[in-house]
């Protein structure tokens, strides 16, 4: 994977968590399972937390 996890409490802008996930997918060539598939979803849910703290941040 390409970068560790964010220290907690710090938020990584969803450029950065998209291009993990991008990252992983080619690492991996697009196949998720096991481990390779909770870093996934893992990184799936900390980019929509990114995408609502961004769109809370520009309204």
């Amino acid at each position: 994977m390409s970068s560790p996890s964010s220290p907690a409490g710090a938020a990584r802008s969803a450029a950065a968590v998209d291009a993990d996930i991008r990252a992983l997918l080619r690492e991996t060539g697009g196949w998720l399972w096991g481990p390779t598939r909770e870093r996934y979803e893992a990184l799936r849910d900390e980019w929509v937390e990114a995408v609502r703290g961004e769109m809370t941040t520009a309204a």
